[in-house]
């Protein structure tokens, strides 16, 4: 703590010992004044203005010093100074008092609180910044809150001093009136009782819902002007249409039929979305294959003297096509129509708020009602506007799995997590890769030990990593391939046969009424959505990458849950997305998977950490299997246990991590884990061996070494 901050905590704690040591509460009971009324009355009258700013200096003492007396205060207001005089004085004496109050909350303790529980505060502090007025001014309504209490705790908050000011002069008004009159009539009062007798507190309870009661007249009033130019049908034929058939319209309309509503699924292309055909399971039916060569390759290791495999490029492509086809009957139409749901091959555009209008292969169109609509249209792949990219023939993570013939030479633009995949893949096929990316390091969502372990197996295995390249420019030069990159400066040059371009994907926003309903997008060209999922339009939702901010097929299916949840049931009661335990995994070797916080984020939002570290390469069954690489790193609060974020590198990451995303998700710590038998020899050893190194840097040594002396004297 600054010296500052010391001082003002100094002299608040003084000035509230010194309050408490010198019994000044005993000025501040209905007795005392009672006692003193006449004389109080009489130094009023000879120094009315004196009186007036004496009054006021120390009830905003008493108030910004959070100490107990402010209703006696308030009532003696009423008694001294009338009705009128008394509350215009205690609402600004209160008001001002309060802002103290708040400012020495947020000077003494705001960083501290962010910086300790930042990552807990984050849904408040969203929503402080949203609508603090209004929860400050429901608070200030019910006199069932303790006011000090508000004062302090909104210090905490990112709420604006000013706001803070206004809306507490404004929400206490109501109360202050009603105390100082009740003063102006104090020698009937024999206690404080008698002032919060339960018709008046079902008053001040009828003001607290007051507000709620206006926020919902409000969204009422805006939901009107939304479809003021539209005209509602009389009735619905459906419950729910559902657009687009990928991870998040599947599970939405899944939830839809099993809560037996009527739900319609419309998917132009093909059932399964980009998981099923172009993303997920193709891409992982490819790395299994090149994995196993690279293994072949490692047969020394092993014990072997040598291993040698025979393959065929287009066989392997045609594999990938089976697992496809294999996993395919989940996602069918015929398994989605047993469940309960309507499915309609057709593209479809919605035409209003409550109509959906599909056009089929045929030529034909029809027109859906529905009550509500959940739009779950995916993404695609983002291919930049490169001067001389469109005349290259550029593949991407969609089209790649059309191709027979392995590339001989093939660049990958792009060091995200798909670039990073398929470039490793393609590589142990056996085409010659060049990976460019134009940061400083491949996989820059990863803190940097991670991507440095993967860009050395890359290395090791033959690719070609440019980072710190910039694509300007493509050209044909006799007939060749080249690209030319800025890299620091000067010009390179790349030649190649084939370009793979996977510098990610953007969100399908345009074609089906987005446009005509006046649905905005975000700078990040997703669908506008509020914590509910709702487009301005109530009964429109949107899940998945269409809707961001997470691109990963589990959180399409997360988000559909709360947009289907909502849209049917939201009249009754909505839920906010929840993203506060988000993993994700690239399917690289070493493969790299990651819940929460990492040390490069926390220290961008300047939140405290520990860091435990475990290395993979002392683990046993690591060891046997020829796997002695990795890292399981993980973050946590300063003192404690409780897991802010893991990163994991190495063998069967994506699968270790799940342990670390259920503690996080139901507030498990590090002590959970190391009490948890783990079955020997496992990779998922690793994770209890991770919080080992946190136990053993938080031993309490000092009981340790009494200990020791405990058997030092038992040994006599």
């Amino acid at each position: 703590m600054s010296k500052s901050k010391l001082a003002v905590a100094a002299v608040i704690v003084a000035l509230v010992a010194g309050f408490f040591a010198l019994d000044l509460a005993q000025y501040l009971r209905l007795e005392y004044f009672r006692q003193q009324q006449a004389a109080i009355y009489a130094y009023y009258s000879a120094n009315p203005l004196r009186s007036v700013a004496l009054y006021f200096f120390v009830y905003v003492g008493v108030t910004a010093l959070s100490l107990p007396g402010a209703t006696i205060m308030t009532l003696a207001g009423g008694a001294i100074f009338g009705l009128l005089w008394g509350t215009v004085i205690v609402s600004f004496a209160s008001s001002l008092g309060a802002t103290l109050a708040f400012l020495a909350s947020r000077f003494l303790l705001r960083d501290w609180v962010q910086e300790r529980f930042g990552a807990n505060l984050r849904a408040i502090n969203a929503g402080i910044e949203k609508e603090g007025w209004l929860y400050l001014f429901t608070l200030r309504l019910v006199p069932a809150f303790p006011f000090f209490v508000i004062n302090l705790l909104m210090g905490l908050t990112p709420l604006k001093t000013w706001t803070f000011y206004w809306v507490s002069q404004l929400g206490m008004f109501a109360g202050t009136v009603v105390y100082v009159n009740a003063g102006t009539e104090l020698a009937r009062i024999e206690s404080l009782r008698g002032i919060l007798s339960p018709g008046l507190l079902g008053a001040f309870l009828l003001l607290g819902i007051f507000p709620l009661i206006a926020k919902k007249i409000v969204d009422l009033v805006r939901a009107r002007r939304v479809y003021a130019r539209w005209t509602r049908p009389r009735r619905y034929e459906r419950n729910l249409v559902v657009i687009g058939a990928g991870s998040g319209g599947l599970v939405a309309a899944y939830i839809a039929a099993a809560v037996k509503a009527r739900v319609t699924l419309v998917e132009k292309h093909r059932m399964g979305g980009d998981c099923l055909n172009t993303g997920c399971v193709p891409s992982k039916a490819l790395i299994r294959s090149a994995r196993f060569l690279a293994q072949a390759k490692r047969a020394r290791e092993l014990g072997m003297k040598s291993a040698a495999v025979e393959f065929d490029f287009a066989e392997v492509m045609e594999r990938v096509q089976r697992v496809v086809k294999t996993i395919e009957p989940h996602d069918s139409v015929e398994r989605f129509t047993q469940l309960g749901v309507e499915c309609i091959a057709g593209e479809a555009k919605i035409v209003s708020p409550w109509e959906i209008e599909v056009k089929t292969a045929d030529g034909a169109t029809r027109r859906l009602t529905t009550r509500s609509i959940v739009i779950a249209a995916g993404a695609r792949p983002f291919v930049p506007p490169i001067p001389g990219i469109e005349k290259m023939g550029c593949l991407t993570s969609d089209t790649v799995w059309n191709i027979r013939k392995l590339p001989a030479r093939l660049v990958v633009l792009g060091g995200g997590p798909i670039g990073s995949e398929l470039t490793q893949a393609f590589s142990r096929l056996g085409a010659k890769v060049t990976q460019v990316e134009m940061l400083p390091r491949i996989l820059i969502r990863e803190d940097p030990e991670f991507s440095a372990m993967v860009m050395r197996q890359f290395l090791a295995e033959g690719v070609d990593v440019r980072v710190n390249h910039k694509a300007k420019e493509f050209r044909v030069e006799g007939g060749q391939k080249v690209l030319i990159c800025d890299c620091d400066g000067r010009d390179v040059r790349i030649e190649f046969d084939d370009l793979l371009c996977a510098v990610g994907r953007i969100a399908n926003t345009t074609g089906y009424g987005l446009e005509e309903l006046g649905i905005p997008t975000t700078r990040a060209r997703t669908v506008e959505t509020n914590e509910f999922l709702q487009t301005p339009y109530p009964n429109i939702y949107a899940c998945g990458d269409v809707a961001g901010p997470y691109q990963f097929t589990h959180t399409a299916a997360h988000q559909a849950w709360y947009a289907s949840v909502n849209a049917l049931f939201g009249s009754l009661r909505k839920f906010r997305a929840d993203y506060s335990v988000i993993p994700w995994a690239t399917f690289t070797d070493p493969e790299v998977a990651r819940v929460g916080l990492n040390e490069t984020e926390a220290k961008e939002k300047g939140i405290a950490y520990e860091v435990s570290v475990y290395g993979i390469d002392e683990l046993d069954r690591a060891i046997a299997d020829e796997e002695a690489h990795g890292t399981v790193k993980v973050l946590t609060v300063p003192g404690k246990d409780r897991i802010l974020g893991v990163t994991i590198a190495g063998s069967h990451a994506g699968d270790l991590i799940a342990e670390f995303v259920a503690a996080m998700r139901h507030g498990l710590g590090l002590n959970k884990i190391l009490g948890t038998i783990h079955i020997y020899p496992t990779f998922a050893e690793a994770n209890k061996y991770a919080a080992g190194v946190w136990k053993k840097a938080h031993a309490p040594q000092a009981l340790l070494r009494r200990v020791g002396q405990f058997h030092a004297w038992m040994r006599g």
